[in-house]
């Protein structure tokens, strides 16, 4: 029992490692296409293949019935948060390291906290809210606001983290009782359609290794969370929590070799901040969330 029990924990650790790589490979992806594509564009393509790629499936497996959804509303706020935190991160790529990105994105769990107490009604210990401040002085040493170097725009990238937790929030609030494959469809085809608009008035057409590269993004974006879905089926998301950090390692090594990217001694500084508060908070939840079972 004990070894089948370690055995289904290393294949949730295979599984989630490889997610982080496939996201290290989008982030890199992303990076790349933005010097010469608009953030909202390449937001919009990478869903346009996300989607494309996810429509044979629904087809030929569960034909009519996986287009069923029984609440739209909810795929439509899901898009917009979606849309605006994916664009933002695309942006926020192109501007800073990507250590510095990655470190920012650490961040989610934090305004998870925050929002879960203004829109779930969630009660707050004293230990969550010491853990939160902690966080926040993190990000205040990787952001370093009261530098003369500061850059205003990195700012989105907080904002980006921030509509990646409502999109969580959300999630969590409206629990959507329908097929993954349709969630995963509506999602992307939703978040699509909030950049049409947009993406004809900043149209910059791409060359046909960008169109390549751009479908690898869109696949890589289902696959992202296939994996993890693989994953948390054989471990509790909290177990799989301390590996999430192996991404600070992956984009290290990443931004150096293909961006010449050296991380700066506040960006390490930070991280080691954030990755405890964060990891705290995500423990604490999980341990929380059991009790309540």
């Amino acid at each position: 029992m004990l070894q089948n029990i370690k055995k289904q924990y290393c294949i949730a650790i295979i599984w989630y490692i490889l997610s982080l790589i496939i996201s290290n490979g989008n982030d890199i992806i992303q990076k790349g296409l933005g010097n010469n594509l608009h953030s909202i564009q390449l937001t919009f393509l990478r869903f346009v293949f996300g989607t494309l790629t996810l429509l044979p499936l629904m087809l030929l497996k569960y034909k009519e019935k996986s287009f069923y959804t029984p609440r739209p509303a909810i795929h439509i706020i899901r898009g917009a948060l979606l849309f605006g935190g994916i664009g933002l991160w695309c942006y926020g790529l192109k501007i800073v390291d990507l250590t510095i990105a990655t470190t920012i994105n650490f961040t989610i769990p934090i305004f998870i906290l925050i929002l879960a107490t203004f829109f779930l009604n969630e009660n707050i210990g004293w230990a969550r809210w010491i853990a939160t401040v902690v966080g926040f002085l993190g990000i205040m040493i990787v952001l370093k606001p009261m530098s003369s170097g500061f850059d205003p725009s990195t700012l989105l990238l907080l904002l980006s983290a921030v509509m990646f937790a409502m999109l969580d929030v959300t999630n969590k609030k409206y629990v959507i009782k329908e097929s993954l494959l349709a969630m995963l469809f509506y999602t992307a085809l939703v978040t699509m359609l909030f950049g049409l608009v947009p993406s004809i008035y900043l149209w910059q057409t791409p060359t046909l290794q960008q169109y390549g590269l751009l479908m690898l993004l869109g696949i890589g974006a289902n696959l992202i969370l296939y994996c993890l879905l693989k994953a948390f089926k054989s471990a509790d998301a909290s177990a799989m929590a301390p590996f999430r950090y192996v991404e600070l390692f992956l984009a290290a090594l990443s931004g150096y070799y293909l961006f010449e990217e050296i991380p700066k001694s506040s960006t390490w500084i930070g991280a080691i901040i954030i990755i405890p508060s964060t990891l705290f908070i995500v423990c604490y939840d999980a341990k929380y969330s059991n009790m309540k079972k």
